[in-house]
């Protein structure tokens, strides 16, 4: 009768270790929003509802990318309280948690079942911060920065130059305006706006050209004439002519070279 009586009462303690709330609450303020869809998603795992956990999973990065991306779209100007965000999807996570997991979680207690220490909370916080952190960094080093990117004109029209200062020198600009204007194109009957870049020792000038000029033989031999006459002017580096939208000159639609 004994035996059978440890029996029934092993199989009623959860053998599965679950988060508190308050757990829920710490994790998402020390490790950002990935450590509380993290801790509600193992939650849901230890009750049984691995479908619930996949769609924590989901709405977890869902809002993590919508937080950091307006975190990077607000101005300058507008000053909020460092804490001020943490809190808000801190106490939404705080509440969904409680809403759908509050009752279980209390049942899973009061059986006795066991639950995480903090310091497990505290670890999986330093990692949810750690991978926000260095997702961040990748995303500012493969993303040009607009403060980059500026603006020369030169002439009495103002032909504009536009290009990235991380990618090539202001001195390069003044060079390459300078061969522009021995040629003629920068002359003083139409203004001219045209973006540069570098690609190792190669300049590439890329100029914005009416709709399918690219597919138009004559406007495509002008562009290499030009080309080879710029070319003169930079023995040490060759010059490659994209050819633009007119309406969108970050799409190329013919390079030259």
């Amino acid at each position: 009768m004994e035996e059978q009586l440890e029996e029934l009462i092993d199989t009623q303690i959860p053998t599965q270790k679950i988060y508190k709330d308050h757990a829920m609450w710490v994790g998402s303020m020390l490790g950002g929003p990935l450590t509380a869809g993290y801790i509600i998603a193992e939650n849901f795992k230890a009750f049984n509802e691995r479908g619930k956990a996949r769609k924590t999973w989901f709405f977890t990065i869902i809002a993590t990318i919508v937080i950091f991306g307006s975190l990077f779209l607000i101005a300058d100007n507008v000053k909020l309280p460092n804490q001020i965000i943490p809190l808000i999807y801190t106490g939404i996570g705080y509440f969904l948690m409680r809403h759908f997991q509050g009752e279980k979680i209390k049942a899973h207690i009061n059986a006795n079942g066991k639950t995480y220490s903090w310091w497990r909370v505290i670890g999986i916080s330093i990692i949810g911060l750690v991978t926000i952190v260095l997702s961040i960094v990748l995303i500012s080093f493969i993303t040009p920065s607009e403060d980059l990117i500026s603006s020369k004109t030169f002439g009495k029209l103002k032909h504009e130059i536009v290009f990235n200062q991380d990618n090539i020198s202001e001195n390069e600009v003044n060079q390459i305006a300078d061969g522009l204007t021995k040629m003629g194109f920068f002359d003083e009957t139409q203004q001219k706006s045209l973006f540069v870049s570098k690609d190792h020792v190669r300049f590439l000038i890329r100029i914005p050209v009416m709709d399918d000029s690219w597919n138009e033989p004559e406007a495509v031999e002008y562009f290499n004439q030009f080309r080879k006459e710029l070319q003169r002017y930079f023995p040490n580096n060759k010059i490659v002519i994209e050819m633009g939208k007119d309406d969108n000159i970050e799409i190329v639609k013919k390079r030259i070279e």
